[in-house]
């Protein structure tokens, strides 16, 4: 075989496996551009919710009678509501109480579900059966409801709705924690740490519990998302937080009646500051474990 035909084989080789080679680069970058673009959103939201006294225009409840349901202008850039009130001002410091009640119940239901988890996997037997109908119980009951049964027993307020929502959020995490501690647990590295000696509580906080941290990252953060959702809800319906606190949730119902009057500014910032939110959370939580995949 002369050297001109194996340059030629060597080039047709290369140029059957490039165009391959190229989409799955591609759609790396596209995946990442997607994941920093998430990431940038909620870091943005986040950095202006602690920055709320340093930008907000104005303050959040100062009423203006003479400035109602004004469109959007130089002094009011998103205009205001019913009272007059600045409707951007009221989005800064309202993503307060919008970021820090989902928050809690999304970390506080990653830790608990984590540990009901890695426990249940680890002891087995009849622990793991009890956990088990336990977790499967309260899934059978939607967050929401368990939030309004807790309103109607202890009253309103956006501290029954943490409490609620954070139990009502364990089982999501814990059970999809369980399985992939039940798999680990069958792998040799944990044999071979029986065998050093190592008692179990430090295999399981020292190992187990830290190869299972990314997957309970994603579980918080996609939890994180739907856990806005359902505060927003909460105070939509009135049992969340309470007027004239600048809430999201609570801003959405708020707009109603600007809605009817043909203002419906308040309303829609709000919701869609709530939507962007929420998407860029679940992106987080969805593109971060593929691209950690191609990097290996």
């Amino acid at each position: 075989m002369s050297t001109h035909q194996i340059v030629a084989l060597g080039d047709g080789g290369a140029s059957s496996g490039g165009p391959a080679r190229l989409g799955r680069i591609r759609a790396l970058a596209r995946g990442r551009g997607v994941l920093i673009a998430a990431a940038t959103v909620v870091a943005l939201v986040v950095v202006a919710a602690m920055c709320a006294p340093l930008i907000a225009p104005y303050d959040p409840n100062a009423v203006d009678p003479t400035a109602v349901f004004q469109g959007s202008s130089a002094v009011h850039w998103l205009g205001t509501d019913e009272a007059g009130r600045d409707i951007l001002s009221r989005l800064l410091y309202g993503a307060r109480p919008s970021l820090l009640a989902p928050a809690v119940v999304a970390v506080t239901a990653g830790l608990a579900g984590t540990v009901l988890a890695v426990s249940a996997a680890w002891i087995g037997g009849w622990y793991d059966r009890l956990v088990s109908g336990l977790l499967g119980v309260v899934f059978g009951f939607p967050g929401l409801v368990l939030a309004v049964v807790g309103a109607a027993v202890f009253g309103a307020g956006l501290h029954i709705a943490v409490v609620t929502l954070s139990v009502a959020f364990l089982p999501y995490i814990a059970r999809v924690v369980r399985s992939a501690a039940l798999r680990e647990r069958q792998l040799p590295y944990i044999s071979a740490l029986h065998l050093l000696g190592m008692s179990g509580w430090r295999i399981c906080l020292r190992h187990l519990a830290p190869n299972l941290l990314p997957l309970v990252l994603v579980q918080v953060t996609t939890s994180f998302g739907y856990a806005l959702l359902d505060v927003a809800a909460f105070s939509f319906i009135g049992l969340g937080a309470q007027p004239p606190t600048a809430e999201w949730g609570l801003m959405v119902a708020g707009g109603a009646s600007g809605i009817l009057a043909g203002r419906p500014e308040q309303s829609l910032y709000a919701g869609l500051v709530i939507v962007v939110f929420v998407i860029a959370c679940n992106l987080l939580g969805g593109l971060s474990p593929r691209l950690l995949g191609h990097q290996r």
